[in-house]
């Protein structure tokens, strides 16, 4: 069963300032579920037939001018039966006069009714932005995500591995700490997904034999961050003997978090490998990669040319 997410209509309001021209009884209880902002011309026009209530509606300059160009007992009643099909709240853009009508029968059946100095445009790319976020589906994995050199890494790996020694090493090289042991991982659009840790253990790490350690107050408000896009997944599994690793990095092998297909790196792990340093190189390599220039497919080309100049 699909988890459904929801975000206050109270929160909104504060995060955006908005002026509550209607409050209902029960305004703190009313919870926004889409992530979808609707501008609602052909509502206020008559045509109903997908119209989606529990999307918040914009009144903005075009639809508050056609509506002055109705004639008053029109203008009534196509507001009373927009606030009649119940959307989750109405929103007043560029401090518009919210009409009387409206703001009578919103009072009447309870629709919240707020309003902002905002235009229509800039509220809602900012109201969308805010409510992929919020309500954007979500995982917890066991592992942590460090950035590293601006490249934000998920640590995988069985208990033990080595993955909270291998972040507090990048902590004191100067990275950053997002999550340790826990992260939660939402996907915010069709490419990106976002890391954070639970609240609970934010900025701790576990280190065995040592315990708790609080990585904001050792090494400073510099070596944690909230949140960070997942850009590579490292999985960190113990050496096996005899097991083909990669060796050129000309296998792209990539996980599926949430629908998206992350790059993925296998690092194995034995005594003697400096992993932080790995993963240093690693991110370095990545960003290479991502602006065009692919080491292993460089090489493979300045073999496969000496192997042309041997043969003649």
């Amino acid at each position: 069963m699909k988890q459904v997410h929801k975000i206050p209509l109270s929160k909104i309001a504060e995060d955006f300032k908005l002026e509550v021209i209607v409050r209902p009884e029960d305004f703190d209880k009313i919870q926004i579920t889409s992530p979808e902002v609707n501008r609602p011309g052909l509502a206020l026009a008559g045509f109903y037939e997908i119209f989606e209530p529990e999307r918040i509606q914009l009144i903005g300059k075009a639809e508050s001018q056609y509506l002055e160009s109705l004639e008053p007992s029109t203008r009534r009643l196509m507001l009373q039966k927009f606030v009649d099909a119940r959307p989750v709240a109405i929103i007043y853009t560029t401090d518009l006069p919210v009409h009387e009508a409206l703001a009578e029968r919103a009072t009447a059946v309870g629709v919240p009714v707020l309003r902002t100095a905002v235009k229509t445009s800039p509220i809602m790319a900012s109201l969308i932005s805010s409510l992929n976020n919020h309500l954007a589906p979500r995982i917890t994995r066991h592992g942590g995500l460090v950035e590293v050199y601006g490249e934000g890494m998920l640590l995988l790996g069985d208990s033990g591995v080595g993955k909270s020694e291998t972040t507090i090493e990048l902590i004191k090289r100067g990275h950053r700490l997002i999550a340790d042991d826990a992260v939660e991982i939402k996907r915010v659009s069709d490419k990106t997904l976002v890391g954070s840790a639970p609240e609970l253990i934010r900025h701790y790490i576990e280190l065995r034999g040592i315990g708790i350690v609080d990585v904001r107050r050792l090494f400073g408000m510099g070596a944690v961050k909230e949140t960070e896009r997942i850009d590579l997944v490292i999985q960190l599994e113990n050496w096996v003997e005899g097991k083909m690793y990669d060796r050129l990095g000309m296998d792209e092998e990539k996980i599926n978090i949430l629908g998206i297909e992350v790059p993925c790196i296998t690092v194995p792990v034995r005594p003697g490998r400096n992993l932080a340093i790995i993963l240093e190189v690693a991110a370095m390599n990545y960003r290479q990669k991502r602006m065009g220039y692919n080491t292993a497919e460089e090489f493979n080309k300045r073999m496969m040319r000496q192997m042309g100049v041997d043969e003649l």
